[in-house]
């Protein structure tokens, strides 16, 4: 008699293995507007994007001179969650900063 290939257990991790996929990356922009202050943006990148704040100053002026700009990517989950704690943290300040979400 000849054997199976695989047996039971390692049919099935074979089976698990093929079925496990990344999970879709999502992109965070910020978009300028006329009154929302650079250090309010540059705070929002530190805190809340965990940026360094060189990184998060070179953000904050491309988004000042190109009118958005790429904060990170994340899962979903992930992205909204920092984009509602962005929204909720500027409008609390008196801000309008907007973010959306694009999927990769």
């Amino acid at each position: 008699m000849t054997q199976p290939a695989f047996t039971p257990i390692e049919e099935t991790i074979q089976k698990t293995r093929q079925k496990s996929k990344k999970p879709p990356m999502f992109k965070v922009f910020l978009l300028n507007d006329d009154y929302t202050t650079m250090e309010f943006v540059v705070m929002i990148l530190e805190e809340i994007f965990d940026l360094p704040a060189a990184e998060a100053v070179r953000i904050m002026l491309h988004v000042h001179k190109n009118g958005r700009g790429l904060a990170g990517v994340y899962t979903r989950d992930i992205a909204e969650t920092k984009v509602k704690r962005t929204h909720d943290v500027a409008r609390k300040q008196g801000y309008p900063l907007t973010c959306t979400i694009e999927k990769e």
